[in-house]
């Protein structure tokens, strides 16, 4: 069999220029792609291929000639188990590289560098083969390799043997979901009573013990917000969600899949017997000293049931809204406006972008022993000594309309309604400003002045609008650079022209890059800062909203006034060499 890396003995030209030559792209395209190299740190044929320029079988197919090294197919990539084991976790994903086959007494590799000399060394070291040779592999295809095959024998194993260490490090709170099961086993729509008991019996075996457990405490360790249970046709993955992004933990194999999910339905008092409907619960455990939370959702997919375990501490530290990221002019304003007696205070944003927190951090500043502060949450995220806090129960009869009613019969102050979700909520919760008391909720809108239409869309009165609206907070979490592995970089000067700054602005400002190490889990990024932009009702907007102006017309008066853009603040953010340029466009999205 020839020999995958052998040379061509072709003069080596340049992708971008091959890819050129081959009609694949543009000159303008190239240089676009070189720009996007440049802030994300990839090769150019990944961003080509991120580009949506080519295809990552055209860009496969130019560098097996321009390497002159044969391009491993999908069916080369469906690499053995046994294969697998030849190369640890840490190495593949140091180098990039994975094993293939093997031909004969020869170790094939795929790679993104196949000519890479000093790597097949390595290989051979580690290895103990004596013959390694190299196919070409672009990184995309790598990644999905060392996603689908790794990053879990090794740890399976750790906590399989060390499962005893978590059990003592934890303490579970009791369930009911066995009886629920037993009960319902019979004719259920799902699981019947053998397969209940079964599932049972293997959730209650140690490694399964151990697994879970172990999932649930390195959720605390790594600050995830989330742990996501996957069932796939071919395989089975545990992502945890990590300053925003998921991120691959396990992947544990297939049979284990049902035993896990019964695991954690048990734990947080489901019915293990019904697999067709999706299904809530709770897990609540003690873990050096502080009492976690955990709110658990299962939902039927086409491979099996998947679980979201998203975690809640309940007693955790409060934000202190000084500390939030806010400018200090602005910060100076909001802080009066929140103590007014009446209004209404809006934080939007999407999903997982720390409205809450906000709202926490405003009701934390001005929960005093003469106010009475009740909030409205599904679900309570986080509870604060001296105040209020009703959870809904629509099953119940506690819905966000019907909570909202019950607690201006309570004598508030101040009230937190977790989401408007429509128009009798937003109604309510204005009736309820206009009336002496300060409300404070959440809106999914992408910026301040665009939740003006978001009430208008459900209904509500602009007159209400303008009368009792004070302040709008819009925000994003973006991603602070490793301190651990952070470099200094050149800023990309195109990019920040193109938002308008000047040439002096650029040059003033300091700018880094994470190279990747253990300590971010090789992303360059470790915890998150807040963007903010704020719009403040000033005498000016409010006629404007009172005439039903367009929104453009509303920024523009709010930005007369001094108000920053998300686009401003994250941009403030690169400068000061705590994010990238790219991580900004990422999270709140190009002018």
């Amino acid at each position: 069999m020839a020999n995958p890396s052998a040379p061509s003995g072709k003069p080596h030209v340049r992708i971008g220029d091959l890819l050129i030559q081959a009609g694949r792209i543009t000159q303008a395209q190239l240089d676009e792609a070189v720009r996007l190299q440049q802030r994300t740190g990839e090769r150019l044929g990944s961003a080509l291929v991120r580009a949506g320029y080519i295809t990552e079988a055209e860009l496969s197919q130019a560098l097996s000639g321009q390497l002159g090294v044969a391009a491993a197919t999908a069916k080369d990539l469906e690499i053995d188990p046994e294969i697998v084991k030849l190369l640890t976790d840490e190495f593949v994903k140091r180098f990039e590289v994975v094993p293939v086959r093997r031909d004969g007494q020869a170790l094939i590799i795929a790679c993104a560098t196949p000519n890479n000399l000093r790597l097949l060394d390595e290989v051979r070291f580690v290895t103990g083969v004596r013959e390694v040779r190299a196919m070409l592999a672009t990184e995309m295809a790598i990644r999905r390799v060392i996603e689908k095959h790794y990053s879990t024998h090794a740890l399976l194993e750790e906590v399989i043997q060390n499962g005893g260490l978590y059990d003592k490090a934890m303490k579970v709170a009791p369930a009911d979901a066995l009886t629920k099961a037993q009960e319902a086993a019979e004719g259920a729509d799902g699981e019947g009573a053998n397969d209940v008991y079964k599932l049972k019996a293997e959730s209650e075996t140690q490694p399964i013990v151990a697994l879970v457990n172990y999932l649930l405490i390195e959720a605390v360790r790594r600050s995830a917000s989330d742990i996501h249970v996957e069932p796939y046709e071919e395989f089975f993955r545990v992502r945890m969600r990590i300053d925003g992004m998921l991120h691959p933990v396990l992947n544990p194999p297939t049979r284990l899949h049902k035993a896990i999910i019964s695991r954690l339905k048990i734990l947080s008092g489901m019915d293990i017997s019904k697999v067709r409907v999706p299904q809530d619960g709770h897990i609540a455990i003690e873990y050096t000293g502080e009492v976690l939370h955990y709110r658990v959702n299962t939902l039927p997919t086409i491979y099996g049931e998947k679980c979201v375990i998203r975690l809640m501490k309940k007693e955790s530290h409060l934000a202190d809204i000084d500390r939030l990221g806010f400018a200090g002019s602005v910060l100076s304003r909001l802080n009066s406006t929140i103590s007014l007696p009446q209004g209404l205070v809006l934080v939007t944003g999407p999903t997982g972008s720390g409205k809450t927190t906000t709202v926490h951090a405003c009701l934390n500043k001005i929960n005093r022993p003469e106010t009475n502060v009740v909030t409205l949450e599904d679900p309570v995220e986080a509870s604060i000594p001296g105040i209020n806090h009703v959870q809904i129960h629509r099953r119940g009869g506690v819905s966000f309309v019907d909570g909202l009613r019950a607690i201006l019969r309570q004598d508030p102050d101040v009230i937190f309604v977790g989401e408007i979700r429509d128009r009798e909520v937003a109604q309510t919760a204005m009736e309820a400003a206009m009336t002496g008391h300060m409300v404070f909720s959440t809106l999914h809108t992408n910026s301040a002045c665009e939740s003006l239409t978001r009430l208008d869309d459900m209904g509500v009165e602009m007159f209400l609008i303008a009368g009792c609206l004070r302040a709008v907070a819009a925000q994003r979490l973006i991603r602070r650079i490793c301190p651990q592995c952070k470099v200094p970089c050149d800023p990309d000067v195109m990019g920040l022209q193109e938002l308008g700054l000047s040439t002096e602005q650029i040059v003033s400002g300091r700018y880094f890059r994470g190279k990747g190490c253990n300590h971010c889990m090789s992303s360059g990024f470790k915890g998150r800062v807040a963007a903010y932009e704020v719009l403040f009702v000033d005498e000016e907007v409010r006629q404007l909203i009172r005439r039903r102006a367009p929104v453009e017309q509303v920024q523009e008066a709010a930005q007369r006034n001094g108000m920053r853009t998300l686009l401003d603040a994250g941009t403030e953010l690169v400068l000061q060499g705590l994010t990238t340029l790219e991580e900004v466009h990422r999270c709140i999205g190009a002018p």
